[in-house]
């Protein structure tokens, strides 16, 4: 399995550039996964860490799915591996499947597309409870560009400690 990355434009309008900065940093995680089976995406870092490549995956459908469904179109949704809606319990993938893992996250950030492709603009604000503030699609968009490449740089690490493999 090979994951197409498209470079963001180098010119264009905000909208465009902050979806295609966010699809870049989606492909990039999918990338550091590329060819890995389930117990190699669930090698942990240094334990006790519980950070993996398949972890990293798990976290990212909770903040897509945080961010852009219950903040942003207002769902009232359970996180999908915490019923509590702790994060941590997603990286965790002890037990995961890369199947069951990448099927969340895909459906969570189709879900995401779809939510910035129907808003009207970046202006659209949505409650998030954590921060007791509203906040604009624009800032979640930014935000989730931030966690991606936070994110994309452990990926980097584990990646490379489970076969070698550096670069994007």
């Amino acid at each position: 399995m090979t994951t197409e990355r498209i470079s963001p434009p180098l010119t264009g309008g905000e909208r465009e550039t902050l979806r295609a900065y966010l699809d870049f940093h989606r492909a990039t995680l999918a990338m550091k996964c590329d060819g890995l089976g389930d117990e190699e995406l669930r090698r942990q870092s240094m334990p006790p860490s519980t950070l993996s490549p398949l972890g990293l995956v798990r976290n990212m459908a909770e903040v897509e799915r945080v961010w852009f469904r219950r903040v942003i179109n207002k769902e009232d949704i359970p996180c999908v591996w915490s019923a509590e809606g702790d994060f941590q319990e997603a990286y965790d993938a002890s037990g995961a499947t890369r199947s069951v893992a990448f099927d969340a996250w895909q459906t969570e950030v189709e879900h995401a597309r779809r939510i910035e492709r129907e808003a009207e603009s970046l202006d659209i604000t949505g409650y998030q409870p954590r921060w007791d503030e509203h906040v604009s699609l624009r800032l979640v968009m930014l935000h989730l560009i931030h966690e991606y490449a936070r994110h994309n740089g452990h990926a980097d690490f584990l990646r490379e400690g489970v076969d070698g493999t550096v670069g994007a």
